[in-house]
């Protein structure tokens, strides 16, 4: 469990299109094997510290004709901002996605004191 030590608490959230790899042939519709890939985002505002953050599919367009492999996550977690991470894999066809985000964490204070 993760305690929050401060009074003020931010919650951000947001929604992205991964990718639509189907309107260009790209790699997550026509190739086959392990395929990741990472998208940046951005927080509306720094955090104190680096928030927990979680991310869903919120839509997915999948070929019928294989199995649906999917796998998605959150990494490289900053107080300014994280990469989600979607893989597929074997013969897997995604044609698009889109991932939604929520952020949880404390947030900076006037009263908090920088000394460096």
């Amino acid at each position: 469990m993760r305690r929050l030590s401060k009074f003020l608490v931010g919650v951000d959230q947001g929604s992205i299109i991964l990718f639509s790899d189907y309107q260009h042939g790209g790699a997550m519709w026509t190739g086959s094997g392990p395929r990741e890939l990472r998208q940046l985002v951005s927080f509306s505002e720094r955090y104190a510290t680096p928030p927990a953050v979680q991310v869903t599919i919120s839509m997915w367009d999948m070929d019928k004709k294989s199995n649906q492999r999917a796998d998605i996550s959150a990494d490289m977690v900053t107080e300014e901002g994280f990469a989600v991470v979607f893989r597929t894999w074997d013969d897997t066809r995604v044609a698009r996605v889109r991932a939604d985000w929520l952020a949880i964490g404390e947030l900076p204070s006037d009263d908090d004191w920088d000394i460096r």
